[in-house]
């Protein structure tokens, strides 16, 4: 889920910066510092958005870079037990799919993939056996997260298509359609039983 988060730390801007008016240097050096920044409790940081508040400059013996205690707000993204993400499949293995969701990867199992029996293809797809469905790079997926993990420098997140609105785009518009027709049948049979009912109290009047 996305958030726009305002955080205080101590700021270091290193020397190369200290040319620049001082709100600008701090700009700098966070977008640096924040550049492909992950923190379990923060999240992953998107962008800097706004430096709200710089106070003055320390230098610590030793260390030629100064220190700014400042206020700024961060645009991060923090994925969160079943959310429901959006994403591109960016590789498919023969124990799943990867998922590129914009900010960051998620893991797919194969059978999690969809609602069948399911096996990797030599063409470096997913196939369904009974719904003939497949699952290749490329493709526009909508999935939730069922899993976090938190080694390494990332969360490994772990995804589900296995659920109802889920999937595949193309799957979910077909369900759609299909759903449409149903309720134009149950309408129309509907219709019919009120037209007979008419009849019927017609002939009996």
């Amino acid at each position: 889920m996305f958030y726009l988060t305002e955080v205080e730390d101590h700021v270091r801007v290193e020397p190369k910066l200290f040319g620049l008016p001082t709100i600008e240097a701090v700009e700098k050096q966070l977008k640096e510092t924040y550049t492909d920044y992950y923190d379990r409790e923060l999240g992953k940081v998107i962008a800097v958005i706004e430096i709200l508040s710089v106070g003055d400059g320390v230098i610590i013996p030793g260390d030629g870079a100064a220190y700014y205690n400042s206020t700024f707000k961060l645009l991060v993204w923090k994925p969160e037990i079943q959310e429901i993400v959006y994403g591109t499949i960016s590789e498919i293995t023969n124990f799943g799919a990867f998922i590129d969701l914009g900010v960051m990867k998620g893991m797919i199992h194969i059978s999690q993939t969809m609602d069948d029996y399911v096996s990797f293809s030599k063409s470096n797809t997913l196939l369904g056996k009974s719904n003939k469905r497949s699952l290749k790079k490329g493709d526009l997926c909508l999935a939730r997260i069922v899993a976090l993990s938190h080694r390494g420098d990332e969360p490994k997140i772990g995804l589900t298509m296995r659920q109802p609105g889920l999937g595949k785009l193309e799957w979910i518009k077909e369900e759609q359609r299909k759903k449409e027709r149903e309720n134009k049948m149950v309408f129309k049979s509907e219709e019919k039983i009120v037209k007979g009912k008419k009849k019927s109290k017609g002939k009996n009047e």
